[in-house]
């Protein structure tokens, strides 16, 4: 059986800006990326013809640092500037 990665699931300090988007932390980057995505279904903000790309609300926009839309491979390098 693998031995467990306590690297990938050790609790991280989240930022007040993202803590606005996935709540207050510590929490693992596995779930703040979980919680981020939940965010993006529930207020639908996911391109419908390219699923790829997020269109930012405002509280993501301070996230993206001010971009208006973000692919999916972008937001996870943007919100590891939220993470300590």
């Amino acid at each position: 059986m693998p031995k467990e990665n306590s690297a990938f699931m050790k609790p991280l300090t989240v930022s007040a800006t993202l803590a606005a988007v996935v709540g207050n932390g510590p929490m693992p980057r596995s779930e703040v990326v979980k919680k981020l995505w939940d965010y993006i279904k529930k207020h639908d903000l996911q391109d419908p013809k390219n699923k790829r790309n997020i269109n930012a609300d405002e509280n993501l926009k301070a996230v993206f640092d001010g971009k208006a839309v973000v692919n999916m491979f972008e937001m996870t390098k943007l919100v590891s500037k939220h993470l300590s």
